[in-house]
């Protein structure tokens, strides 16, 4: 199956597993499939799942006082889901939408949590997966309180070109925390 092998792959770049850990593994995701619009996790439940993206585009987002926040945008082949409530298993500050149709495979946390309590190795890989998730976050941190607005559009750029072709505007806009006038703006006037 296409999808195993890219979950298996994406695995493998962190911590490879050995073949008994990942046949137990990939039997546990089911695939889903999710239309344009779709709220996946609402702030306030616990994230049940984490998925993992086969194709769409999909975003977590926090509001507060009725403005909207992006914090990240996911596509394939990565992960998604509100990683924090998954792990903790508390509610979300988070949602998770989905901006186009989405097929995506996903595993229940009472699934993945038994496989780390049986194998060392999956905490191996959660444990390294958190701390590249980790070294992004505060990158992205760095970027929002340090950068001027047109480095936050040269760091998205750089990071992601092919985004300005896939993702509406005022979605990119919120992402690195400008109104989507500025973001039009620099989109005109900064040379790529």
């Amino acid at each position: 199956m296409e999808a195993l092998e890219l979950l298996k792959a994406q695995i493998d770049a962190v911590h490879p597993l050995n073949e008994s850990t990942w046949e137990e593994f990939s039997a546990l995701w089911s695939p889903v499939s999710a239309k344009r619009k779709e709220i996946l996790t609402k702030a306030g439940e616990t994230e049940k799942y984490l998925y993992f993206v086969m194709n769409g585009i999909q975003r977590a987002y926090a509001v507060h006082a009725d403005k909207e926040a992006t914090i990240v945008f996911t596509y394939a082949p990565s992960f998604s889901g509100i990683i924090d409530s998954f792990f903790t298993q508390a509610p979300s500050g988070y949602y998770l939408e989905t901006l186009t149709q989405s097929s995506l495979l996903r595993i229940h946390y009472n699934d993945m949590a038994r496989l780390m309590g049986k194998h060392k190795e999956m905490e191996v890989w959660i444990r390294i997966a958190m701390a590249h998730a980790l070294a992004g976050v505060l990158q992205r941190q760095k970027e929002l309180m340090c950068y001027s607005a047109e480095e936050k559009f040269r760091a998205l750029l750089k990071r992601s070109p092919h985004v300005l072709n896939l993702i509406p505007h005022k979605y990119l806009a919120s992402y690195i925390g400008v109104d989507p006038a500025t973001f039009s703006k620099l989109l005109s006037s900064v040379r790529l």
